[in-house]
């Protein structure tokens, strides 16, 4: 740790310098210091809103012991000794990358606190022109530090239960009968869902509900801005680690001709924790960061721009559906079970996409029943006209829609069923590697074209079910005045909000894939088909008849629906980033809407900065293009720093691998990979973080609607580039799953050239598409805190002119360093090995401290 210590020390010093100047305070109005939450002690149906909110906190409880059921369930199941050997060794490497992050984290944490103490410590003032005091502004940095332990603690109960589900996974295939390879990764997937949910909403009412109201608006935006940044580094470290280790482990089966998962290859054991790091932990924090801004977004929203009167009401009813919309995920959960194991429990075959596909459906529907019965006994007599009710609920519905129609369109180009997938595989036959990337390539696209206009369809739903009736009766009738022009960010917040509203299952279907790919390694790394007498000793202690052939194959088959629903539960995450960035945005364009008058009071008018956000102005569409290129600069950092590790752990295994006389590679070669997989995760990390800290930094202070811009061209060109490229990635993956379940071809040359097309699709769908959606937040999120330094800045007339310009271009020119650095720091030397070339890594820690071994 102290390599990177040295290199955050001169940054951290660089970045002090730099905003010393804020110190004067100046005061800052309609911004997250003037949130005040509102009495919630309003009378719905003779029960007042905050009781209905207590009551809340008992289903998070009861969300939470569902999860901690399902977790002591797995964990009790039989296993035998080789595979939980197996599993257990996964977990002790996951538990010591997870250490690892968790330092990287703190470091990067650094940064943010100084910001949060500079603008909250010494420039923002309250309503009555005072000063936070020091108690406030610890308590907003704690909860920025509650937001980081927040995703960080649900992803590693996630990969806890994880390796608990693949052991056990492996185990429940030896039978030869299908429903318990499918039936346990769901489990564990709900499980996580169940605990990340209740979790996220049991901290955020514990803020709404004991925290004191003048401070609980700034808390709720320190939270989010900790979970954002504990999100993207898990999200982008853990996408590198993964996808460096999948590359080294799979392309052995063409250099040597193994099969997969070969216990000799030493790159096996870092891809099972890279399957957890990347497939388990990102997306778990991830999933986590996205509740948790988006309901933040919407809170922002209401106390900015309707009036107090309804306050109450509104935020009552947001965190009361979504109390529902948790018991709505369970039941569907529940009852989807029952029918799958009457169908398919003896059942010698079984489509395993099918009950997965039921289940996102039957709780899409569910979730939409209970959005309308919700709202109407929450809200239909308190909004002032009686059919608000259903328009609000039908704006929410787009969004809950979104998440069954979102995956069924992801499936067309990804599921091993689907026409783009056997188009990857026709081609191949015939061209090789060629024509299987640019099959893929062609499915990315047609992708983005679908999925990017189902998503304009919806929100543009929402939009017209929110003008419904005029401004009369409409949903503009909720807004005060001066901000009704903002009606279409209500409506597509709303939309975001219907996102995620069966949300434990979008994150069981996402949980799903990991231990389906996690299986398979357990399997073959136990070698339990080698052990003497195995079969007589599993039917003695197990009464299991093993069908070792059956069992490898429903494995194989059962990774590739986890392959699919991985693919399903991105454009989902990412569809929020984008709707969801627009509620965020309007706070800031709030900050530069709000003038002060002569008598002391503040107005908001819209109106006078409406026209900025055009074409002609220059700095509003420059700002637009700038946020394309950072989005094509991040897919480039990210996958140069997997191509850099995966040419060095290629490089290693290529020269350690035994293939004669040993049945397992040695745990010593086993860790080594798994520590150039650390390293250069961490590196590519370190470089892509401090370009987005000071590119947010350096663009606010240069000119803030450029800066508005930015975002919504960092998060139009995010979308379409995330889905592409998780698109792509994911039919070239079930291509190869065809080729070895289906047609049996293993190390064909048409094996070869789906291999390649994989490791090509490895990076595009499990590092740079996923990790769009945290950074989109992130920069969101922090862009809120920058702009309201820069207009500080500018308002102080005690600071030098120009300074924000000033400001603005130090702060990028240490973004450009670091721009530089992810490729020309992180690039492949020539002639240089792994024995004697390492990364420009911001940590390294000796090799037998990387793994923990059993």
């Amino acid at each position: 740790m102290r390599a990177l210590s040295r290199r955050i020390a001169p940054v951290a010093a660089v970045l002090a310098v730099s905003l010393i100047t804020l110190f004067n305070p100046v005061p800052v109005h309609a911004s997250d210091v003037d949130l005040q939450i509102p009495p919630l002690n309003q009378p719905i149906h003779g029960i007042a809103g905050n009781t209905l909110l207590e009551f809340g906190l008992i289903i998070c409880g009861l969300g939470l012991v569902f999860g901690l059921i399902i977790y002591n369930r797995l964990k009790n199941m039989a296993v035998h000794r080789s595979m939980l050997e197996v599993s257990e060794l996964i977990y002790e490497t996951c538990k010591t990358y997870m250490i690892t992050q968790l330092k990287f984290i703190i470091k990067l944490w650094v940064f943010i606190m100084l910001v949060l103490v500079i603008y909250f410590g010494f420039l923002a003032r309250d309503a009555n022109g005072n000063h936070l005091g020091a108690m406030k502004v610890s308590i907003i940095v704690l909860f920025s530090l509650i937001g980081i332990f927040g995703s960080y603690g649900v992803s590693w109960f996630g990969i806890r239960i994880n390796t608990f589900a693949n052991s056990r996974a492996a185990f429940g295939s030896l039978a030869g009968k299908p429903y318990p390879v499918y039936a346990i990764p769901l489990q564990a997937g709900m499980s996580i869902g169940m605990v990340l949910i209740s979790v996220e909403l049991l901290i955020m009412l514990c803020i709404l509900l004991f925290v004191p109201r003048d401070y609980a608006g700034p808390c709720f935006i320190g939270f989010a801005v900790g979970e954002s940044l504990g999100a993207a580094a898990l999200r982008v470290a853990g996408g590198i680690f993964t996808k460096i280790a999948d590359i080294g482990a799979d392309l052995m089966k063409i250099v040597f001709n193994v099969k997969e998962d070969d216990a000799r290859n030493p790159g096996v054991i870092a891809d099972c924790t890279g399957d957890n790091a990347g497939d388990s932990v990102g997306p778990t924090a991830d999933g986590f960061e996205t509740y948790g801004v988006t309901g933040v977004a919407l809170i922002t929203f209401i106390l900015l721009a309707m009036p107090k009167e309804i306050q109450g009401t509104l935020l009552v009813w947001i965190f009361a559906m979504r109390l529902v919309m948790v018991i709505t995920s369970g039941a569907s959960y529940l009852i989807n079970e029952f029918f799958a194991k009457a169908r398919y429990g003896d059942a010698a075959e079984m489509d395993f996409e099918k009950p997965l596909t039921n289940l996102v459906w039957l709780t899409s529907f569910l979730s939409i029943i209970t959005t309308y019965a919700a709202s109407y006994f929450l809200i239909k007599d308190n909004l002032g006209d009686d059919s608000l009710w259903w328009k609000l609920s039908t704006i929410i519905s787009c969004g809950t829609a979104a998440g069954a129609l979102i995956p069924e369109f992801t499936k067309v180009f990804t599921s091993v069923n689907s026409r783009h997938v056997r188009e990857i595989v026709d081609a191949s036959r015939e061209g090789g590697a060629s024509l299987n990337v640019l099959s893929g390539l062609v499915a990315g696209n047609f992708a983005a074209f679908w999925l990017g206009g189902v998503i304009a369809a919806l929100m543009a739903i929402g939009y017209l079910f929110a003008n419904l009736g005029g401004v009369d009766h409409g949903v503009a009738l909720l807004l005060l005045p001066a901000t009704q022009p903002a009606v279409a960010v209500f409506a597509f917040g709303l939309v975001a909000f219907g996102f995620l509203g069966m949300g434990p299952v979008t994150i069981a279907v996402d949980s799903y894939g990991p231990v389906t790919d996690n299986s398979q390694s357990v399997y073959e790394l136990s070698l339990i088909e080698q052990i003497p007498d195995i079969k007589a000793e599993l039917k003695r202690d197990f009464n299991i008849d093993a069908n070792f052939e059956e069992a490898k194959l429903l494995l194989e088959e059962n990774d590739g629906a986890g392959n699919t629903f991985k693919a399903t539960a991105k454009p989902v995450l990412i569809g929020t980033a984008v709707v969801g960035a627009t509620t965020m945005i309007f706070s800031i364009i709030m900050v530069l809407a709000t003038r002060k008058l002569t008598d002391g009071t503040s107005v908001v008018d819209l109106n006078a900065v409406l026209g900025n956000f055009s074409i002609l102005h220059a700095p509003f569409l420059l700002g637009i293009v700038m946020g394309g290129a950072v989005i094509y600069w991040f897919t480039g950092a990210s996958m140069q720093a997997v191509v850099t590790g995966a040419y060095r752990a290629v490089e290693f295994i290529k020269r350690n691998m035994k293939l004669d006389g040993a049945a397992k590679a040695s745990m010593s070669d086993s860790k080594k990979v798994v520590e150039i997989c650390t390293q250069y995760a961490q590196a590519g990390m370190f470089n892509i973080f401090l370009v987005v800290f000071f590119t947010t930094l350096a663009f606010a202070c240069l000119d803030p609607f450029f800066f508005i811009g930015f975002l919504i061209g960092l998060a139009t060109f995010g979308l379409y580039q995330a889905i592409f490229m998780a698109n792509a990635g994911g039919a070239w993956d079930n291509a190869k799953k065809v080729v070895e379940t289906e047609l049996r071809e293993k190390g064909t040359p048409l094996h070869a050239a789906t291999v390649v097309g994989d490791t090509v699709g490895d990076p595009f769908k499990d590092t740079s598409s996923v990790a769009m959606n945290p950074i989109i937040k992130f920069t969101t999120l922090f862009g809120l805190l920058a702009v309201e330094l820069a207009t500080a800045l500018n308002k102080n007339k005690d600071l030098p002119p120009y300074l924000t310009i000033w400001l603005a271009g130090g702060f990028f020119v240490i973004a450009l360093i670091f721009v530089y650095r992810s490729f020309y720091g992180m690039r492949i030397k020539s002639g240089a090995s792994s024995e004697d070339s390492s990364p420009p890594t911001p940590h390294r820690e000796p090799a037998a401290e990387m793994v923990g071994a059993k």
